[in-house]
């Protein structure tokens, strides 16, 4: 069996071992949005982890999913995924996103990135994410809830898109999720110290059609070829 695929570009072949005689195996991808860009050239199902766990938990078959690591390891606790094989990829934390060209906020320290989101006229988050439950607490943390609650905008397409489009003015999203649009820049991640990081754990289906497949795709993108090109795409590799 060969399963050749394609990470940002970059082309693998894994094979299984079995003989060359065997079919080759098909697999379907879940993966949540701030690893769309590590593989683009793959056939995937793209959402965020409340979308693709709406999915599993509805019944769609999957092979291998990729997902924040507390859905994941809640899939291996309801025996949807194999237990064996979560295997941490990457990690993931905030950035802000601005129209190309925008003058860039301060962002190096706590007051700096406070007084950011109160000088902005809009920004905007994608709603039931990880991302949107960290930016909520940390507005409330800063004590400045309300101030950003009435010019915060939920929104259902990614935020360097909305900002791209004009449809706010700023954009808090995963730093790997605006680095692929040519409209929007990265003003910078948020100060290190408020700062919060998105695992997303890789994991085989309890019931995947091939799972030895399954698996040696999740092995190579914790291989140093794969690691390369995560960090490349704004992301830590795990």
């Amino acid at each position: 069996m060969r399963i050749v695929f394609a990470i940002a570009g970059l082309a693998i072949t894994v094979l299984s071992g079995l003989s060359g005689g065997a079919a080759a195996a098909e697999l379907k991808l879940l993966v949540g949005n701030a690893l769309k860009t590590v593989m683009d050239a793959l056939s995937i199902t793209v959402g965020t982890t409340a979308q693709l766990k709406g999915h599993i938990d509805g019944g769609e078959a999957f092979d291998a999913v990729i997902l924040a690591k507390s859905a994941m390891d809640q899939l291996a606790r309801e025996g949807k995924v194999a237990d064996s094989t979560r295997t941490v990829i990457a990690r993931s934390g905030i950035g802000l996103a601005v129209r190309k060209g925008a003058a860039k906020p301060d962002l190096s320290t706590d007051d700096a990135f406070k007084q950011a989101m109160l000088d902005a006229k809009s920004i905007g988050y994608v709603d039931q994410t990880p991302t949107a439950a960290a930016l909520k607490s940390l507005f409330a943390k800063l004590g400045i809830a309300d101030e950003t609650g009435s010019k915060s905008k939920a929104l259902n397409v990614q935020a360097a898109v909305a900002v791209a489009n004009g449809d706010v003015e700023i954009g808090l999203t995963q730093i790997s999720e605006i680095l692929p649009y040519p409209g929007v820049e990265l003003a910078g991640p948020l100060p290190a110290d408020i700062q919060t990081y998105t695992t997303f754990a890789a994991g085989v289906s309890a019931a995947a059609k091939d799972p030895t497949a399954a698996a040696a795709l999740i092995k190579f993108l914790t291989a140093p070829e794969a690691a390369a090109v995560i960090k490349a795409k704004g992301m830590e590799p795990g």
